[in-house]
């Protein structure tokens, strides 16, 4: 199959890509440029941030968080690397995605700020999903993840958090609620949140990109990265929702793309509607970061882990 960009030159140049819902077939050159392109284009659309913003990057080691942070930088935005450690397995692949984080940073000359949970909490994500009895470890380190990325960024002088959720994660997770018709989380899903209330601004750049795009733009770019995902993410029930849309992907390609893009603009600002306009935040009476209730829900966590021991 030939690069058909090439080929309209008339170049005959074989294509190393082949995005399916697009019919599109790209060589390493053309590839790397259409999805920098999108990429910036999902930034303007809506109005992420500029050149004049500091961009702090969630990185966990993996495909999509590390090449978000490379094509951020490449496309001039001045970024920063966030990592937390949060102790997977005996430490072992907290240990290595740490590591790959920390040569990634490296590589592109650019600082990486690391949260070690254990040393800043005393214990490890299993330790406190185990100490509250939680047996889903996947919804807490949610929780303290989000917690920590907006406390950082806010402690830090950032403005804005890019995150690398793709394609497939937000059609999942649109399907997934949905189905349980979570007005709530339907109002809020966007590529953009914007900062209120003690929240700094909340990304994603890479939401019209497909895993499978995001691994080609990787390799293409030798960026290395865990090539494992979590030993917890088996309990994550995103992954049911994946398998679903990846068959209808299959038999009707474009399918998530559509999905996802019609909610945004068809089905979104009906749900947006219904949320209370006048949100109430306080202060978190232990920590100071915002929330609905007196204490917030990292706190309340620690403190019945802490009760406990």
């Amino acid at each position: 199959m030939l690069c058909r960009i090439c080929k309209s030159k008339g170049e005959r140049k074989k294509a190393v890509v082949y995005i399916r819902h697009h019919r599109l077939a790209l060589c390493k050159e053309h590839f790397l440029e259409w999805f920098e392109r999108q990429v910036q284009r999902t930034v303007k659309k809506f109005k992420m941030f500029n050149k004049n913003e500091k961009v702090l990057v969630a990185v966990s080691g993996g495909k999509d968080s590390l090449s978000l942070w490379y094509v951020l930088n490449k496309l001039g935005y001045e970024t920063y690397g966030f990592h937390v450690s949060l102790g997977i397995k005996g430490w072992e692949y907290s240990k290595k995605s740490l590591e790959v984080c920390k040569k990634f940073s490296e590589r592109i000359n650019r600082p990486l700020i690391v949260f070690d949970l254990k040393k800043e909490f005393g214990y490890s994500i299993e330790e406190i999903a185990k100490g509250v009895g939680r047996k889903d470890v996947c919804s807490v380190c949610g929780t303290f993840k989000r917690y920590l990325m907006n406390r950082v960024a806010i402690k830090e002088g950032f403005k804005v958090v890019a995150t690398g959720h793709n394609l497939d994660d937000e059609s999942a997770l649109l399907l997934s609620n949905t189905m349980r018709w979570e007005v709530g989380y339907l109002g809020r899903q966007y590529p953009v949140l914007p900062e209120f209330g003690g929240f700094a601004r909340k990304v994603k750049p890479f939401c019209f990109l497909t895993e499978k795009e995001i691994v080609s733009y990787a390799i293409l770019n030798e960026i290395k990265y865990m090539e494992t995902g979590c030993p917890n993410a088996k309990e994550a029930t995103s992954a049911v929702y994946k398998r679903a849309l990846a068959m209808l992907e299959h038999e009707m390609p474009g399918t998530k793309l559509r999905f996802y893009k019609e909610f945004l603009e068809r089905a979104r600002p009906i749900f947006e509607r219904e949320l209370k306009e006048n949100l109430e935040l306080n202060e978190c009476e232990v920590c100071g970061m915002p929330t609905t209730a007196p204490v917030c829900s990292v706190c309340r966590t620690l403190e019945r882990l802490k009760g406990r021991c």
